[in-house]
């Protein structure tokens, strides 16, 4: 069964509904469980994980050997596109490190999960932990969710509607401004993170990850003014970042925006939680590229479940929601930012003068 949703409406039930529906959907989500587990499905893939990482920084050390070789060039800034793609795919190594999927203990994959992250690709680990799990154990729930919360983006009606000014000019494009913005996303997530670090409050190895990040972050500056003229560093940072904050944005946001937003007091069990507000992405490739976000309802469901195991954990997905009527969601990559785009630009139309001509609207430049 696949559907593709665009909703800003909450999901609601009538009192009639919710209790049989969710006490029977609960004790279905128990035999799928099982079923998962009986197949070997959770079990840990670590020669997966270690191939791929030992590929990744093999391709670090080919972009560095071909940054030297080249020397003051532009096509240096090649180099700082294929860095960008390395990183994100690193990123999303530590991602799954954080979710448990890489080794069977939970140490373990921190250890693993707080070097990958702070010390290569330079984010903290504890910030990306502290706000990913808010999402998880929430997804699209006004008030819950972190990643539906206003920043540069309205991602709710509300939101929009208390825009003023330039803001309010930006929300009503904000659906066509949203993947050019992503090129600065990089420079966000690096200075977030940081900022998360220096906060006031307790923050677990905060001393440890500043050091990772800060000496990373001071040995790959270090590196490029080193062997750059000034300008074309500037372009080289400038470019890799542009990648890794358009592949990272472009990869977590055909997840969930545009699927149904929940009321902050809503009550709906897990299953129907997490089936009803992600999006998963079909095509060739697309499990590589995506570093297995593209499977985001089987991510949801089964937070710890290594990557190579989500295409068959999705068949089993799919028949047992057919099964008991529950929408899955399922579309193409290019579909997923054509939802994106028109559900940002429907929200953004809150922040609409209410005496503004909407025929005069369309035709304006």
């Amino acid at each position: 069964m696949s559907v593709t949703a665009s909703s800003t409406a909450p999901v609601e039930e009538t009192p009639s509904e919710k209790k049989p529906r969710r006490n029977n959907v609960t004790s279905t989500y128990s035999g799928l469980l099982k079923a998962v587990r009986d197949e070997g499905l959770l079990k840990r893939r670590r020669s997966f994980y270690i191939t791929t990482f030992v590929f990744l920084c093999l391709g670090l050390v080919a972009a560095a050997t071909g940054s030297f070789f080249i020397g003051e060039s532009w096509f240096q800034l090649l180099i700082a596109a294929a860095l960008g793609i390395l990183l994100t795919q690193l990123a999303f190594i530590a991602h799954e490190a954080s979710h448990r999927q890489v080794f069977e203990s939970g140490p373990a994959n921190d250890r693993a999960g707080k070097f990958v992250a702070n010390a290569v690709v330079g984010i903290s680990y504890q910030w990306w932990m502290n706000k990913h799990s808010r999402h998880h154990a929430n997804p699209n729930t006004v008030g819950k969710d972190p990643d539906i919360d206003m920043d540069t983006i309205s991602f709710l009606p509300e939101q929009a509607a208390r825009q003023k000014g330039f803001m309010a000019w930006f929300a009503r494009r904000q659906g066509w401004l949203f993947f050019p913005l992503l090129m600065l996303e990089g420079i966000n997530l690096h200075a977030t993170s940081i900022k998360h670090l220096f906060a006031n409050k307790q923050v677990k190895g905060r001393i440890s990850e500043l050091v990772m990040v800060f000496t990373r972050l001071g040995l790959y500056l270090a590196a490029v003014f080193f062997f750059l003229p000034v300008g074309m560093a500037f372009a080289f940072i400038g470019v890799q970042l542009a990648v890794f904050g358009v592949y990272m944005g472009a990869s977590f946001a055909p997840n969930h925006k545009g699927m149904p937003i929940l009321p902050r007091d809503s009550k709906v069990d897990f299953l129907g939680r997490q089936v009803l507000t992600s999006r998963n992405i079909v095509g060739r490739g697309m499990n590589t590229l995506m570093g297995g976000l593209n499977y985001q309802v089987e991510h949801h469901l089964f937070p710890s479940m290594p990557r190579p195991h989500l295409a068959r954990a999705s068949q089993l997905v799919k028949e047992h929601c057919a099964k008991h009527s529950i929408p899955y969601t399922e579309t193409t990559l290019v579909q997923s930012y054509g939802i994106v785009v028109r559900y940002l630009n429907e929200v953004g139309l809150s922040a609409r003068d209410p005496f503004d001509c909407p025929v005069r609207s369309k035709y304006r430049i």
